[in-house]
């Protein structure tokens, strides 16, 4: 998932439209089951679901969200050709089928995908969901009025960096094919084995070209999902769903459905939502979030109260904050000097500044630390929890900066407990201990966004994250590593600069594996591969804690998304 403000949003508003989450497996509370969690009787069918948010959901248009595992209100909407694994902790980072009868089925090289649709699929009015529907549902994501989606259609369909959706071209895209009215087939320009988890976004979603209606869209897209919007304020700031009557459990064998109503309000302030659900008055002990954490102050009073504790989630998504270099910027060009920084870093300060240990997991590898992602444990410059301050030293003094030197730490001014003042602070202080001197630099979050993502304006040595658009090394690692992925002119994320032949072709071979498994270890040993470099100092995996009403149940948190999944939730 694309850094700044694209990750900002799915980080706020969970599985996006947008997500967040780090670490081991995810679960829900610890003394609850996973199917059956938030009270001692059974879910039933029935009442109204309340979601508390801080961020409006926006762009309510399949086109224009940027999603993962088909969002987590737009996947009680949208349904997509495949989805994510409605399961707890690491068996819900398997993509799994939703319109389609599998998962898809790869040429021999993966540069052609075919989907085959289920039978008795239909749209909120009734009328058959065809592949044609698909296939425009599709298009109509490179128009430019319907921006914002993942970026990856275009740039693997053949032809589709070149298209401009079906306003402006109305052929369509002949690297789409619908040979009959339940088959799609995809032809790619390249190999790529993760096609499974890129048919989980929203754009996947089919539309009906004759109830299409561009821009306006948004304010009632055709549902074919178990719910469909009956009404859409301010942008998505009050969103209401109800009942999608044609939406069949027979055919849908991920999203329970329980509540008859989702009531989606949003712009609260954080602190109100969680007062709001810790109270769980009327209408609120049957409500939830799926954007809002429990900050430090927050946990420390909910953890001191057995009956609030046991109304908590925790979740891990695939989510690094790490340190990041410039190697064109001087000193950070010579490796000893990236090897001491990555040594004299103190996790243990630095996760205090993130909120503490409940909030934030040491993290020594580029990857999260989960099986999906090919996590395969290292750490090349021990620095230990408090700092390795005299291997920094020796470092220094081969590097030809005996006395110490002095540089400028790049970061947000946001109070995000990631890139903001408080996490600067303490690498400041991890690195004087080595005679390092840090000078912090902090800037607006549009500023700092802009600078950090500018190959001619990038700073040498800056506090950066990345977050996951699916379960795997590939989107991970290949924006910020694969040297083809360099911008100069727009938003570059390959902060290091770095292309290396052999890991650009590694890449390469990854993608042609649609053994997902197998693929998992190549990413795994990839990513040790590069951390050799020094390229970045991982920090920190954040861990999410939230808050959801008395009267709510069917907890489930998946490490796709590491929030609680509204698709399984029940009021009664």
């Amino acid at each position: 998932m694309r850094q700044s403000s694209v990750i900002a949003r799915r980080v706020a508003a969970a599985s996006v439209s947008l997500v967040v989450a780090a670490g081991a497996a995810a679960c829900g509370p610890k003394d609850n089951d996973a199917k059956s969690s938030g009270g001692d009787s059974q879910p039933h069918k029935g009442g109204t679901l309340t979601v508390l948010n801080s961020n409006p959901q926006s762009d309510f248009d399949p086109a224009r969200l940027y999603t993962s595992g088909g969002g987590n209100v737009p996947s009680l909407v949208f349904r997509t050709l495949t989805t994510r694994n409605r399961e707890n902790g690491a068996a819900g980072a398997e993509v799994v089928p939703d319109l389609a009868t599998d998962t898809g089925r790869p040429s021999e090289n993966a540069t052609v995908w075919t989907y085959t649709l289920k039978k008795g699929l239909k749209f909120e009015d009734g009328t058959p969901i065809t592949s044609a529907d698909v296939k425009y549902g599709i298009e109509r994501s490179f128009a430019a009025e319907l921006s914002g989606g993942a970026p990856y259609l275009r740039d693997w369909l053949i032809g589709g960096a070149d298209y401009q959706g079906p306003y402006k071209d109305k052929k369509g895209l002949d690297s789409i094919e619908t040979p009959d009215a339940l088959t799609i087939v995809f032809h790619l320009n390249k190999p790529e084995g993760e096609f499974p988890y890129l048919a989980t976004q929203t754009q996947f979603t089919p539309v009906p070209k004759a109830k299409d209606t561009g821009t306006k869209y948004e304010e009632h897209p055709v549902s074919s999902g178990p719910y469909k919007v009956v009404k859409n304020e301010n942008d998505g700031e009050r969103l209401t769903l109800e009942r999608n009557t044609h939406w069949s459990a027979s055919t849908d064998a991920e999203r329970r459905a329980y509540p008859d109503t989702i009531d989606v309000r949003s712009g609260l302030d954080s602190s109100v939502i969680n007062q709001r659900l810790s109270s769980s008055q009327d209408a609120d002990a049957t409500a939830v979030t799926t954007d809002t954490n429990l900050g430090p102050a927050e946990l420390a009073k909910v953890t001191g109260d057995k009956a609030l504790a046991s109304r908590v989630g925790t979740g891990h998504f695939g989510y690094t904050n790490y340190l990041a270099f410039n190697p064109k910027v001087k000193p950070f060009d010579d490796p000893k000097v990236r090897q001491a920084i990555s040594y004299a870093v103190d996790r243990s300060s630095v996760i205090n500044a993130a909120g503490g240990s409940s909030l934030a997991e040491p993290a020594t590898t580029y990857l999260p630390n989960q099986k999906s992602f090919g996590y395969t444990p290292y750490d090349l410059f021990p620095a230990g929890a408090s700092g390795n301050a005299v291997k920094a030293k020796e470092l220094l003094a081969q590097a030809g900066h005996k006395n110490g030197l002095t540089i400028t730490l790049t970061h947000s001014n946001s109070k995000d407990f990631e890139t903001s003042p408080e996490i600067a602070t303490a690498v400041q202080d991890a690195l004087k201990k080595a005679g390092i001197t840090v000078k912090l630099q902090g800037l607006e979050e549009n500023d700092y966004s802009d600078k950090i993502h500018s190959a001619k304006n990038e700073p040498g040595f800056f506090l950066a994250h990345w977050g996951a658009d699916w379960p795997s090394g590939g989107p991970f690692l290949a924006p910020i590593f694969d040297g083809r992925q360099i911008v100069k002119d727009g938003a570059n994320f390959n902060s290091g600069f770095l292309d290396d032949k052999s890991v650009n072709d590694e890449i390469d071979a990854i993608n042609k594996l649609t053994d997902l498994d197998e693929a998992a270890k190549r990413w795994g040993a990839l990513d040790k591969k590069i951390g050799e470099q020094a390229l970045t100092v991982p920090l920190f995996h954040p861990v999410y804690k939230r808050l959801y009403g008395e009267g709510v149940k069917n907890i489930v948190i998946s490490d796709w998304t590491g929030v609680l999944d509204i698709s399984q939730v029940a009021v009664k």
